[in-house]
């Protein structure tokens, strides 16, 4: 007895060769920007936990930047500190590359604050002028010590 051959147009060869293209050329649309903008950025929390209370109410943060996106554009960069929904400007650390200091306010009666790094900046991008691009530090917390 012969076995019998069920041909099945799910499991046919050119459906399924159609199937790999289709998904090929979804994948290769998304490819570019996943390449320009990627998760390259890297935070480095250069802060103490803890500080010693400060008579004017204002602590110094230090952060390090660094990416690997190849097409942001470094002299772009404005970094802030997010604290409390408020925008806080950071300067370039005198001499250093990718670091970047500001102040942190906490009211007198405080014990603790949370606050992040925002880094705007812009990139290059295929036939278009830079567009702007921003990245977020995870959420830190500074401890005031009273003493």
């Amino acid at each position: 007895m012969a076995a019998r051959v069920v041909k099945s147009n799910f499991t046919s060869r050119s459906r399924w060769c159609k199937a790999v293209y289709i998904m090929w050329k979804k994948i290769l649309t998304v490819l570019p920007v996943l390449l320009l903008t990627g998760c390259a950025a890297t935070f480095t929390n250069l802060t103490p936990l803890q500080q010693s209370r400060d008579a004017n109410n204002l602590y110094p943060v230090e952060v390090a930047f660094t990416s690997q996106q190849q097409s942001l554009r470094w002299e772009s960069i404005h970094p802030c500190i997010l604290v409390n929904g408020q925008l806080y400007d950071m300067r370039q650390t005198p001499h250093m590359t990718g670091r970047w200091e500001g102040f942190v306010p906490v009211p007198s009666g405080a014990n603790e604050v949370s606050y992040r790094y925002k880094f705007d900046y812009l990139y290059n991008n295929f036939s278009t002028p830079p567009k702007p691009g921003s990245a977020y530090s995870p959420v830190y917390k500074l401890i005031i010590l009273n003493q």
